[in-house]
């Protein structure tokens, strides 16, 4: 008797976007972009009580985790998912590429590596650059994607949706036009000149 091995379907972001072969070029952030396959992003929080337990996250659910800020989608998980997924369906209609990969990209792309922070001597504070931590630069890049999104939507017509491809495919070409690739120019131009 000869048995058959059934072959496993792949498991896809959505029923619809590959996982396999998706990491970041850059070696500091490739730890804390985790693009493993995950159907549903949707683990409802049980990375948060370990320390740096969110970057084994899928990435996907990080950004729908940010689109809960309140406003369009506070709160409401499931409204967050649809806004995520129809921005994908977007992309993928625009560029025709896997937007998991643009949505890499375009983390890599907004997250900015130095930050300013103030320093006290004697009772006379002045600003000093220091380097950004790989988890917070993700953090950062994440934050400032979904804002940007969120801004660039009010009092607008065009949907969230529409606004987040939009911004994921400008910050993944490191276009100035996304809101979240100037972000981080302007952050880097002030710890440069605070050197």
């Amino acid at each position: 008797m000869s048995k058959e091995l059934k072959k496993i379907p792949e498991v896809k972001v959505f029923g619809l976007w590959p996982t396999a072969g998706i990491e970041a070029e850059d070696p500091g952030l490739k730890r804390y972009i985790s693009a493993r396959p995950i159907l549903l992003p949707h683990t409802s929080g049980r990375h948060e009580h370990q320390r740096f337990r969110k970057s084994t996250i899928n990435v996907v659910e990080r950004l729908i985790d940010d689109m809960m800020r309140p406003g369009i989608a506070g709160g409401r998980k499931a409204r967050a998912i649809s806004i995520v997924r129809n921005a994908f369906d977007l992309i993928s209609i625009k560029t025709h590429k896997n937007p998991i990969e643009i949505l890499v990209r375009a983390i890599q792309n907004a997250a900015p590596a130095e930050d300013v922070t103030r320093i006290a001597y004697g009772g006379i504070v002045y600003p000093i650059s220091i380097d950004i931590a790989p988890q917070r630069r993700v953090d950062i890049a994440l934050r400032h994607i979904t804002q940007g999104a969120r801004a660039a939507s009010h009092n607008n017509p065009r949907s969230v949706d529409e606004c987040l491809a939009d911004e994921l495919i400008l910050a993944a070409a490191r276009d100035p036009k996304s809101a979240s690739v100037r972000k981080r120019d302007e952050i880097e131009r002030i710890a440069l000149s605070s050197r």
